[in-house]
């Protein structure tokens, strides 16, 4: 967490017209631009500042040496009954990862699930943004992404396999139940906000380059799996199911020294209704988490929480009190601003 103290609150529409002019700025096309805006000042707002906008300069960065082609169109290359295949041409990461959530939803209308595979796609941001489109509409959603080694491998000291996240929303008679959750112990970005905001980390986030765990978030070289071999085993499989299915590996390549920077994503939609009534899963979702919530506490605990649930109530804090972000993150994106000849917002009191 930051040092709420030394943050700078911002108003969510102010800063989203923000990230989207510095985003242009950079090149990305307006739909583009609004797209990944939204999708990381979503992000801020549910207190995952980790994939928020303190991203933009690493997303101009991106831009500048290619791997990030910034007006690019994801188009569906193949169908084949419920698989459809989205080449994303290196679009942006948000831009490529609605169209396929909106493919696979649209095809399990017809089908009662689709598998969406978007192919070179590239950071897509947090996922369960993508996943909850998909429970908006009355269908499970489910998402992953697989990109290049960040992480290390059970047994590895560097590394090795990626901290390939996965999504899953369903609906409820209340907010959605979101499960947003990467493979490692921490995504990377929360590494880059601890940086911002000059704070240590936990010594079990991630090691440095001797493979020694580090609380300091600037020697971190790697990070570690969650769970061990329980973590590193789910992002191999994501990988696998992600990017080899579609013929177009990311960490074999990587790993051989030939190739980096691919990235390939996963939507899947499942249509509720073709179960039964959908009003009656999401009734039962809502039993389900009504048992769960009112089960003793464990020491300590003032409450039990479901997936998403701690998202959705930041979310209506930060939208009455606006979006804390740390200073250092602000001096980025003010640097980015002043070579765009963009203006920054000003602050909410």
């Amino acid at each position: 967490m930051t040092d709420e103290a030394a943050d700078i609150r911002f108003r969510r529409a102010d800063l989203q017209r923000y990230a989207a002019a510095l985003l242009a700025g950079a090149g990305f096309g307006r739909k583009q631009a609004e797209q990944t805006a939204e999708l990381l000042v979503w992000a801020n707002v549910r207190g995952v500042d980790s994939h928020g906008v303190l991203r933009i300069p690493r997303y101009v960065e991106m831009v500048e040496a290619g791997t990030i082609k910034p007006d690019a169109e994801p188009e569906v290359v193949e169908r084949k009954g419920a698989i459809s295949v989205l080449e994303a041409a290196r679009a942006p990461g948000a831009t490529a990862m609605v169209a396929a959530m909106q493919e696979a939803v649209e095809q399990a209308a017809k089908f009662g699930v689709a598998w969406c595979a978007a192919r070179n796609i590239t950071h897509a941001g947090a996922i369960g943004y993508y996943a909850l489109q998909a429970a908006s509409k009355g269908y499970v959603g489910i998402v992953m992404t697989a990109s290049g080694p960040l992480m290390a491998y059970q047994g590895s000291r560097g590394s090795a396999v990626s901290t390939n996240p996965l999504a899953i929303a369903v609906p409820s008679t209340g907010e959605p139940v979101v499960l947003d959750m990467s493979t490692a112990n921490v995504a990377l970005g929360k590494v880059m906000a601890a940086k911002d905001a000059g704070k240590s980390i936990p010594p079990d986030w991630g090691v440095d380059a001797q493979g020694q765990p580090t609380t300091d978030p600037k020697q971190v070289a790697t990070l570690t799996p969650l769970g061990g071999a329980k973590g590193s085993g789910l992002s191999l499989m994501i990988e696998i199911m992600v990017s080899v299915l579609v013929n177009n590996p990311v960490i074999a390549p990587a790993l051989n020294g030939n190739g980096s920077g691919r990235m390939n994503g996963l939507a899947i939609a499942v249509q509720i209704d073709a179960f039964g009534a959908s009003d009656r899963f999401a009734q039962e979702v809502s039993s389900l988490a009504q048992a769960l919530k009112a089960a003793p506490l464990a020491e300590g605990t003032t409450a039990i929480l479901m997936p998403g649930e701690r998202g959705f109530a930041e979310a209506a804090a930060r939208e009455a009190g606006g979006i804390p972000l740390p200073r250092g993150t602000v001096a980025r994106l003010a640097k980015l601003a002043e070579k765009f000849g963009v203006d920054p917002p000003a602050p909410q009191k």
